[in-house]
């Protein structure tokens, strides 16, 4: 590598060497989405061994995580959760019974519904949560600590023109 190349550039030339002159390989889409998925993979490697060996797994953290960021009063259906984090609803219920057994959620039957259960953190579920999710910032910041404010700015703006393209 040269000074300024990332190991990035070293995949896109070897990957437009093998493209040479087809018309659906573009440099540029390789290397922003390969630098995304570094950056993404980065973070994911720091988030797995802030949680290495601990009793509270990234898997509990991040279903506490959707059930806090739900509107006041912040409580969720299972099948909501499972919708939210991305996993089937056995995957939730697994999860749940794990966190009900640490003190860190509980279960109840909805007064309104009572085909309804509704989940709510406990005070030991957003102590925990509260803990992490700082922790986690400061992972976040740590991977994109190469950038100046005024930078994360531009990138924000890029990425959400993207995002909005794919909505």
């Amino acid at each position: 590598m040269t000074k300024g190349q990332d190991s990035i550039d070293l995949h896109v030339a070897r990957w437009a060497a093998l493209w040479e002159g087809n018309p659906a390989f573009d440099g540029e889409i390789e290397g922003a989405m390969t630098r995304m998925q570094f950056i993404l993979r980065a973070k994911n490697r720091r988030d797995a061994a802030a949680f290495a060996g601990q009793d509270f797994t990234m898997e509990d953290y991040d279903t506490l995580h959707h059930l806090m960021v739900q509107p006041y009063p912040t409580e969720a259906t299972p099948t909501q959760l499972a919708e939210a984090v991305g996993v089937t609803k056995a995957s939730m219920t697994g999860r749940l019974d794990r966190l009900e057994r640490s003190g860190m959620i509980t279960r109840e039957t909805d007064s309104a519904n009572r085909r309804r259960v509704l989940v709510r953190p406990t005070r030991a579920g957003r102590e925990a949560w509260d803990k992490y999710v700082h922790a986690g910032m400061r992972r976040e910041q740590e991977v994109l600590g190469a950038l100046s404010a005024k930078e994360l700015v531009a990138l924000n703006a890029l990425l959400r023109k993207a995002i909005l393209g794919l909505e």
